[in-house]
């Protein structure tokens, strides 16, 4: 990844020679000039190209195979891969073995896999042919920059320099994931519809050079392309997840992403900005649809310190196989809709001011009550009284015990508080009262109308086909439910969400059961609403409930 302006802490430096082992023979072979030895002597435990299902394809994107691809291209003997040096050349003989291994078609210049530019630097492409050929239809490009900075120097590393910088993060990390996204769609046997460039940049890190260079002169017809997918720096997951950008470009793309998530289930966080740090830059600039997936920075970003050992292997297969999903998913798509122009106009600020939870006061009975006097099957035993609240005017008293309300005995305090929230406007309350034999019968107009779910939700113009949730009361149905504000909501009981008044209409239908498709941080959820908490007050609630949905 290009240099970013912020600071990042000074770390310790620790230098790190050639493993044995392994990379002791991998260096050799090297130094040998021996590179299509490597590309062989590496284990891939592939089955024959294009013979797998789509399940077993994917399962061939591994760990292991991540490791071996890192430790490769971030070992002292590519002398930090900088663009057109001897190292740089020898890790990108390297990755043309790999894109030739794995049965991809040449894309480069004269029918091979290499794109000259700049004297010495090289982008790698190879195609995956769609169903029309490798010639024809829309183009989905794949990408990652394979170079990182060499030794280091003032413009490029925040030090110390002359020691080999092995970006074993940036971006041999997205390299790697990038050739087992490879590997696994060139084992499907199905053929995608759309076709496949994949490409290896080189000199991204003197200025996106590669991809720049390639825009201008591209080696594939230019309106082919649809998407462009960018993979940088994905080795070092956190519990805070994936950085997703670009969603915005193309309405819907978040949604496809959390779908196919679902089988590596990572925390999505989805940002709005765009900035000129990596290779998806060059293509949003010139309005192609872009998305990039990055783990984020660290404090050995852009030093010697980034290094092998420090990589979440299991995080770079969860990625990668992400992106394989991804990919497949929008290589296969019936429709490709243009680039969304207003993404430019949006940021992060802005998704701040949107994504916010709306507090909505939904009290509507007014009474208080010490929980840890609560015994089950014993009523609500009620600690205060709002003044001049719904349950004052009634005649509740601090010191009755609720008994049944709207002619539901009072089992529990959270069907009780959902029970609250669906009613119609006037209800009775049946209390306890101390010196009546007889618990008391007594009519009380409740605040507000009926929520029977307890919801309010708003659309994302970004988002066609779902709603972000802004609202969930407490004590509702949704909150019994464990729903929570800015979840975004894609189907309901099997039916994908049209519109805020075809979500309303489903939800509204009160189907037992009804189930909700929920995206939260790209983790999808299915949430079933509890509404037998509230089944016999529906009817009634229904004819007064207003429209939830926030403007």
């Amino acid at each position: 990844m290009s240099p970013f302006t912020q600071s990042v802490p000074f770390i310790t430096l620790v230098k790190v020679g050639t493993s044995q082992g392994f990379l002791g023979k991998a260096a050799m072979m090297l130094r040998l000039g021996t590179v299509a030895a490597l590309v062989g002597f590496v284990s891939f435990q592939a089955s024959f190209a294009g013979e797998l299902s789509h399940s077993a394809a994917l399962d061939t994107i591994r760990k292991e195979d991540v490791k071996r691809h890192v430790d490769i291209l971030a070992d002292d003997s590519f002398e930090g891969r900088e663009a057109g040096s001897r190292g740089g050349r020898a890790a990108g003989n390297y990755l043309e073995g790999l894109f030739s291994k794995y049965g991809l078609k040449p894309a480069g210049d004269n029918g091979t896999f290499f794109q000259l530019f700049h004297g010495g630097s090289r982008n790698i492409l190879g195609i995956l042919p769609g169903e029309k050929g490798a010639d024809e239809g829309d183009l989905i490009v794949v990408g990652a920059h394979y170079d990182h900075v060499g030794y280091g120097s003032r413009s490029n590393s925040f030090g110390p320099f002359g020691y080999v910088h092995n970006g074993a993060d940036d971006n041999a990390s997205g390299t790697a994931a990038l050739l087992e996204v490879v590997q696994a769609l060139t084992e499907m046997k199905a053929k995608p519809k759309r076709t496949i460039l994949f490409v290896l940049w080189d000199g991204e890190e003197k200025g996106l050079l590669g991809s720049k260079y390639w825009v201008e002169h591209p080696t594939v017809q230019w309106d082919r392309i649809r998407l462009y997918v960018n993979l940088d720096m994905v080795g070092r997951l956190r519990p805070q997840g994936v950085e997703v950008y670009g969603t915005r470009t193309l309405p819907g793309l978040r949604q496809k992403i959390a779908r196919a998530n679902m089988t590596s289930d990572l925390k999505l966080d989805f940002r709005w900005e765009m900035t000129d740090n990596s290779d998806h830059y060059t293509f949003y600039s010139r309005s192609i649809p872009t998305l990039m997936f990055h783990t984020g920075l660290h404090g050995e970003y852009h030093r010697p310190q980034d290094d092998a050992h420090l990589i979440n292997h299991d995080g770079v297969q969860a990625v990668a196989r992400l992106t394989a999903e991804t990919i497949w998913e929008e290589a296969n798509r019936d429709v490709f809709p243009a680039f969304r122009t207003r993404s430019r106009l949006e940021s992060e600020s802005e998704r701040k001011r949107f994504e916010v939870a709306r507090s909505v006061n939904r009290s509507r009975l007014g009474i208080r009550w010490n929980s840890e006097q609560q015994q089950a099957g014993q009523g609500l035993l009620i600690a205060s009284v709002t003044p001049d609240g719904p349950a004052s005017r009634g005649g509740v008293q601090a010191g009755d015990r609720l008994v049944e309300f709207a002619g539901i005995p009072l089992t529990s305090v959270e069907e009780f508080l959902a029970q609250v929230q669906a009613a119609p406007m006037n209800v009775v309350l049946k209390v306890e009262r101390e010196g009546e034999e007889e618990p008391l019968p007594l009519e009380v107009t409740l605040n507000l109308n009926p929520a029977p779910v307890g919801i309010s939700w708003t659309n994302d113009p970004a988002e066609p086909g779902s709603i972000m949730l802004t609202n969930v009361t407490t004590g509702s149905v949704a909150d019994l439910a464990g729903l929570k504000p800015l979840d975004r909501v894609y189907e309901v009981n099997g039916f994908p969400v049209e519109s805020s008044d075809h979500f309303k209409h489903l939800v509204t239908q009160y189907q037992d059961p009804t189930t909700l498709l929920v995206d939260r941080q790209g983790h999808m959820l299915q949430v079933q609403l509890p509404l037998e908490a509230i089944r016999s007050l529906l009817n009634t609630a229904e004819e007064t409930a207003e429209p939830e949905v926030q403007p």
